[in-house]
């Protein structure tokens, strides 16, 4: 079936020019689904800003706590009920989670109901809305497949052009039309958020009455790199750990010249060293037959870490560790499989005065930077 990778693609527009969005987003990802925040804070500005920042914080922080996510939703709804109550700052929101298997769960509290989208058409979701105190709640699903994906906009969307020659403003029956027209004409799917943008502010007439934001979450096949670095601690996991990683779809990396030893056995396939790549710092690469890549282990992953974020026209073409960071750069998921087995040769003084961290260290850093870049990191530890 291979892996499913939700892509969000989000455009905005602040109402007032220089002063940030008072519409706010937030995409989380974790091994049992995607979830996607679009906020908008009541106004424009600095202070809608700072209460739709507020409410994405605690929202998110109630998902990582374990609530569900109707409690979550229902937790922050009454949060923000009781504000209106007090005529304190408010913020509206759409959440939507994704599972695995597309499964989609959306609900929008005083938020425009969201857009299916496929390659060639769209159609607006029927949602089921109800009173919850004097706000107005809606939820609705459906399944994604590849190549399909949900519209999700901000009533500055919504209420384009109200006041400025549409009775109603554009409406979220106008969005669909505008959207599925342009598809029809053959226009790609990844260029609506910003086309819709453009046209709003075309309805509005040059005097925004609030924040724009679009985001469209599309469905497409997964990257995934599995990478294997370090003997498993106990020699008799070895081939349960070689076959479980050969297992996996996607890119197969093994780092670590002992690691790549344990493979070549398990696989029954010679391990040869790469003569084609002579660098003057960067150790050479190794080759075993079914393996995308083969490099040394703790200097190649330090180097990794090291030019992470650089310029790639400075990187050796046939480096190992440009190959390296450019199979990361792409990926969407990040398997690791980390042996715990200690390396004698990492202890050595030498090591620690050329500042090369230890495998288990220079793993999380990696995965910290592939986190950051809104990756999805699964380590296992053997």
């Amino acid at each position: 079936m291979g892996y499913s990778y939700f892509e969000v693609i989000t455009e905005q527009y602040s109402k007032k020019r220089g002063q940030p969005s008072g519409d706010v987003v937030h995409t989380e990802r974790t091994k049992s689904s995607t979830y996607h925040i679009l906020c908008d804070g009541v106004g424009s500005g600095i202070k809608a800003n700072i209460v739709a920042t507020m409410a994405v914080s605690r929202l998110n922080e109630l998902m990582k706590e374990g609530f569900s996510l109707r409690n979550a939703f229902a937790n922050i709804v009454r949060t923000m009920e009781d504000a209106r109550q007090k005529d304190l700052p408010v913020a509206f929101f759409s959440v939507v989670r994704i599972l695995p298997d597309g499964i989609a769960t959306i609900l929008t509290y005083e938020m425009p109901e969201v857009i299916f989208a496929s390659k060639r058409y769209t159609s607006r979701l029927q949602t089921i809305n109800q009173n919850f105190l004097d706000g107005l709640i809606g939820e609705t699903s459906c399944v994604l497949g590849i190549g399909e994906g949900l519209i999700i906009f901000s009533d500055g969307i919504s209420q384009a052009g109200l006041g400025k020659g549409i009775l109603n403003g554009w409406g979220v029956d106008g969005v669909n039309k505008f959207a599925n027209d342009l598809l029809r004409a053959g226009t790609d799917l990844k260029e609506l958020p910003a086309l819709i943008i453009d046209e709003a502010k075309k309805l509005w007439k040059g005097e925004l009455g609030d924040d724009l934001s679009v985001s469209l979450l599309l469905c497409r096949k997964g990257r995934v790199i599995n990478i294997f670095t370090g003997p498993p601690s106990d020699p008799s996991l070895d081939i349960t750990v070689v076959n479980k990683f050969l297992q996996q779809d996607g890119v197969k990396i093994v780092c670590g010249a002992s690691t790549a030893k344990i493979t070549a056995r398990v696989m029954n396939k010679p391990l040869r060293i790469n003569t084609e790549y002579t660098g003057e710092i960067t150790p050479p690469d190794y080759d075993i037959e079914g393996i995308d890549l083969v490099t040394e282990g703790a200097v190649t992953m330090n180097q990794l870490y090291n030019v992470w974020g650089e310029d790639s026209k400075k990187l050796e073409k046939d480096n190992p560790v440009t190959i390296f960071y450019s199979l990361l750069s792409v990926a969407d998921r990040v398997n690791i499989f980390l042996g715990k087995s200690i390396n004698p040769a990492n202890e050595d003084i030498s090591f620690v005065q050329q500042g090369i961290l230890r495998r288990e260290k220079i793993v999380k850093l990696i995965a910290d930077l592939l986190i950051s870049e809104q990756k999805l990191v699964h380590i296992e530890e053997f």
